[in-house]
Formats: structure tokens, C-alpha cells, sequence
């Protein structure tokens, strides 16, 4: 609405909005800014029924548009003194409807009057616009009983002589200017309320993404749905914790532009890798990073999806350290396992798993060695057909006791085919 404005004269821009608050919606200042260009149209307009009239020598009949030129100013002002909306509205639909009628009895008639009772019709489209479909049947029934009386007034209305040739250009002019001023002001409205829908989807689009930016669709699409409590329980998940190995010490070396650069270049690429692969990032807690596969949407090659995503981290981190000419090295843990996953907060959203595989993965990454890739046995077991480990028997794991842990080291080479060699 605020574009469609500006393409109009300042003045009249200034005079549009002047009733409007900061805090009104796009709909309410486009309602507010329509009607009161209706009322300057309509007030400007009454200017040619008043000269006219006056000019062939009437006295009574043009004091009736020249009235309804000072009582929409005055209701004008007042609007834009006392941002009192409903009076406003109510005052001109009200002048809308009643004005034409009087001042057609006092030109003797439909035919004499050019049918000018006709620009009562412009309060029940008033109303449609500023009042709703609903309270706009009234205001339509108010225009017919106008209409009704007009016609039974009509017979005993004393003669008022206007030429003849001024009758028929009134008559014009007043079915002209009814069907002009309700389409385009009707086109205004609905241009601009399809600009502000247009508006609100996109601010709708935006809040989704953000949405999506810290719950996975399914889960948003539930929370969207009003379900209370979200809460579900998966029998195979894995997950994936990675820490950058001493980040505070290097952190106290950087300012702080390059600490949140550094870690946004290698937090965007941990989340691409995850992205790539179909795994959902669940958080990150300074500079660690988890990630979860077979969740919320279960899948049978989650684990591999997860191993590969520990060799591409890997490979980030040294990209990133070598851009940023920094010593950075990285641990990774990983488990499989069950998991209980769901939404807490109300504010502020967070889609978290729990459970022993969880904190089993965190104690894989804690317990690692700076560069590598720590898996418990039930990972091992899962992928140990496609990737080559190394054992470490006897590591001493937090809450855990002994544990014999694997060391990812990398894909096995592609089996060669007799015929590959053969060749």
C-alpha cells in the first residue's frame, strides 16, 4: 500500500495516511486510507453539483452538496485529530447514503434530479469494503428504502425547472460518475489487499523457513498442526557429535569478528555435508555440532550416511584451517542406537534426542583423539563391511567403564572384478 501511495502527489499521500497509527495492520491503514480518499473525492466532486445549480439561478438545492462538503470536512478533521476510525466510517457511509437523497427531493425528483439519488449506492459499497459482506446487506437495504421513497416522494415533489439539456448531462454525469468512483475505488482496495496478501505470504514464507531452520518439516508440519506433546521413540538412530579440539585458546587469539567467522564457514559446511546426505543437524552447543540420521523419518541407510559425513567433517576442517591459517582439529563420536526424540520449549523451539546412544556418542567424541573418528562396537558392527578401523581396546569411558572403541579410518577400496583386472 505504502508503493501505491507514493505514486500519488504528496499532499494527497499525507492527507490518505493521515488517520492511520503506527500500529494498525496493512489492512486496517489500507481501509482507513481508501475511505478517506473517498471522502476528498467525494467533496471535490460536490464542487461541479454546486456551481452548476447555483449558476442557474437554485438556492436551496446546492446548499445540499455544499453541506455535505462542510460535514465531510469537519468529520475529516476529526478523524485526523481523534484517529476515531468507527465515526469516520459510520459518518460517511451515513453522508453517503442520506446526502443524494435529500438533495434529489430538493431538485424535484428522479427527473428533474438526474437519478442523482443514485449516488446513495456508493454507501452500501462503502460498506463492503470497510464494514464487511455482512453488515454491507443492511447498508444495501438502506440504499433500496432510499430508492423506495424517492419514487413515493416523487409525485407530490413540487416542479423545479432545469433545462432540459442540463438534466440529461447531470444524468450522465451521475451514472458515470457512481459507476467511476466505486471502480476505482474498489480497484484500489483490491489491488492493494492483493499486494498486502501477497506481502503476508511472503512474511508466511519467510517464518517458515526460519521454522524449518530449527525443526525438521515433519515436525513442524505437527507443531503447525496444535499437537501438544511431541514425542517419539526410534529403535535405530545414529549420532554423530563433533568438537573442534581447543577452540577457546584459539578463540582467545582472534577478535571477535573472526571467531564467529570462523565457525559460521565451518558450521555452514557441517551443515551442506548433513544436508547432502539426509541427516538432521540437532544443535550446536559452542563450537560442537550434533547431528542425527534415521530421524524423523526412518531410513536403513542412516549409519553409512553418518560415517560419510564424519569423513567429509574431516575434510572441511582442514580446508577451513588452512584458509583461515589456523590449527584447527576436530574429534567426531559416534553411536547407534535407540533414542526418545521431541520438541521442548514454547518460545523458543529445540528438537532434541535423548537417551543412552546419545550420550554414548558424546562420550565417543570426549574421549577421542584430536583428527579422528571414534565409533562404539554397534557402530563398528554396521559398517564394517564398507570402512576400514582400527581397534582400541581398554579406553576408559565416562560412566561406561572399559570400552574397546573403533577408529574410522576411511572407505575400503572397491573390490576389483576379474574382468577390471583382466583388462
Amino acid at each position: 500500500m505504502a508503493l501505491a501511495l507514493r505514486r500519488l502527489p504528496g499532499w494527497i499521500e499525507r492527507m490518505a495516511t493521515g488517520g492511520t497509527l503506527a500500529s494498525d495492520s496493512e489492512e486496517a491503514r489500507l481501509q482507513k486510507s481508501v475511505l478517506t480518499l473517498f471522502a476528498l473525492l467525494m467533496g471535490t466532486l460536490g464542487s461541479v453539483w454546486v456551481i452548476t445549480y447555483w449558476a442557474l439561478g437554485l438556492r436551496v438545492a446546492p446548499l445540499i452538496p455544499f453541506a455535505y462538503q462542510v460535514v465531510a470536512a469537519v468529520s475529516l478533521v476529526t478523524f485526523f485529530v481523534t484517529k476515531r476510525y468507527r465515526l469516520f466510517r459510520a459518518s460517511q457511509l451515513t453522508l453517503a447514503l442520506v446526502l443524494p437523497f435529500v438533495f434529489q427531493l430538493s431538485l424535484g425528483g428522479y427527473v428533474s434530479g438526474s437519478g442523482v439519488v443514485v449516488w446513495s449506492f456508493t454507501a452500501p459499497m462503502g460498506a463492503l469494503m470497510f464494514v464487511g459482506a455482512r453488515a454491507a446487506l443492511g447498508w444495501l437495504m438502506a440504499f433500496f428504502g432510499a430508492l423506495a421513497a424517492a419514487a413515493l416522494l416523487d409525485p407530490v415533489l413540487p416542479t423545479v425547472d432545469i433545462p432540459g439539456n442540463v438534466v440529461i448531462v447531470f444524468f450522465v454525469l451521475n451514472v458515470a460518475g457512481v459507476a467511476a468512483t466505486t471502480f476505482l475505488l474498489l480497484r484500489y482496495f483490491v489491488r492493494e489487499r492483493d499486494r498486502a496478501h501477497r506481502a503476508l505470504a511472503a512474511e508466511r514464507e519467510k517464518s517458515e523457513r526460519l521454522l524449518l531452520n530449527v525443526l525438521p518439516q515433519p515436525i513442524a508440519n505437527r507443531l503447525k498442526s496444535e499437537e501438544r506433546i511431541i514425542a517419539d521413540g526410534f529403535a535405530d538412530v545414529s549420532v554423530l557429535f563433533a568438537d573442534i579440539v581447543d577452540f577457546t585458546p584459539l578463540s582467545e587469539r582472534l577478535s571477535p569478528e573472526d571467531v564467529v567467522a570462523l565457525l559460521d564457514e565451518v558450521f555452514t559446511a557441517f551443515d551442506r555435508l548433513a544436508d547432502d546426505r539426509g541427516l538432521e543437524k540437532i544443535k550446536t552447543i559452542g563450537d560442537a555440532y550434533m547431528v542425527a540420521g534415521g530421524l524423523p523419518v526412518r531410513r536403513p541407510d542412516h549409519v553409512r550416511s553418518v560415517a560419510e559425513m564424519a569423513l567429509g567433517i574431516l575434510q572441511e576442517v582442514a580446508r577451513c584451517a588452512e584458509r583461515f591459517g589456523a590449527p584447527l582439529s576436530v574429534r567426531i563420536g559416534i553411536d547407534v542406537g535407540p533414542v526418545v526424540a521431541g520438541v521442548i520449549g514454547r518460545r523458543k523451539f529445540i528438537y532434541d534426542l535423548w537417551g543412552d546412544t546419545v550420550n554414548t556418542a558424546s562420550r565417543m567424541e570426549s574421549h577421542g583423539l584430536p583428527g579422528t573418528i571414534q565409533v562404539t562396537r554397534r557402530a563398528y558392527e554396521r559398517l564394517r563391511d564398507r570402512y576400514e578401523f582400527k581397534e582400541r581396546r581398554g579406553v576408559i569411558v565416562k560412566g561406561k567403564g572399559k570400552m574397546t572403541t573403533y577408529r574410522l579410518v576411511g572407505r575400503r577400496p572397491s573390490p576389483v572384478s576379474p574382468s577390471t583386472a583382466a583388462g
